[in-house]
């Protein structure tokens, strides 16, 4: 089996060794390469074509928010984890930017890798800290509750979704089918004219069809 790609920006040259000595751990994980600005992640996920990028938010030279967006203007498969350590001004910019996970520095070993394997099946990953400060941003701008007419099933997913739940977690959760979860996203996204979780999820918050409960 292949193992997964994976590619570390930070200009920490201590983060970024740690970094590969945690991934390095599992076996199906693999470092390419790591780098230290935004521009370097650029030319390397040209080339290498990674799974995953780690990607540091603050960088010298090109940022995270800009290395991430023309990442995922031209690499729209790969998928980026923003890593901060603390509750960045940024967030919004980063998930709008496509980030696929925002998780501060000091997070678990395990739960750094799991939240890799999380992202890797399409699943979107916020650190709580984090969601809360991106729910407080988003609120700033003006909310639209009526533009969106979802189903109560619908919202339901769309609630579950924001809270980071799998498709199978919605099944069991609701008690239906994985199928039916399936279908349910394929609505909510058509109405909200989105195409991925992610950007499901963004909406959501920013349009307040979800409240941060």
């Amino acid at each position: 089996m292949d193992k997964i790609k994976v590619l570390i920006a930070d200009d920490h040259a201590l983060v970024r060794e740690g970094l590969r000595k945690l991934l390095e751990l599992d076996e199906k994980l693999e470092v390419i390469d790591e780098v230290g600005d935004g521009q370097g992640a650029i030319n390397i996920a040209r080339k290498a074509k990674p799974d995953i990028i780690l990607m540091d938010v603050n960088m010298p030279g090109t940022d995270g928010i800009l290395a991430t967006r023309i990442i995922k203007r031209e690499l729209p498969d790969v998928k980026v984890v923003a890593l901060t350590i603390y509750e960045d001004e940024e967030v919004v910019e980063m998930v709008k930017a496509g980030v696929s996970a925002y998780v501060l520095k000091d997070v678990a070993g395990s739960e750094l890798i799991d939240t890799l394997y999380k992202v890797l099946e399409g699943e979107v990953v916020i650190h709580p800290k984090v969601a809360n400060r991106l729910v407080r941003e988003l609120s700033k701008s003006e909310r639209k509750k009526d533009e969106v007419k979802l189903t109560k099933r619908e919202k339901d997913v769309l609630i579950l979704l924001v809270k980071g739940f799998s498709n199978r977690e919605m099944a069991e959760t609701m008690f239906i089918s994985e199928k039916t979860i399936k279908n349910h996203l394929t609505s909510i996204f058509r109405k909200l004219g989105v195409k991925d979780r992610t950007q499901a999820a963004v909406h959501a918050l920013k349009n307040g069809i979800v409240s941060e409960e």
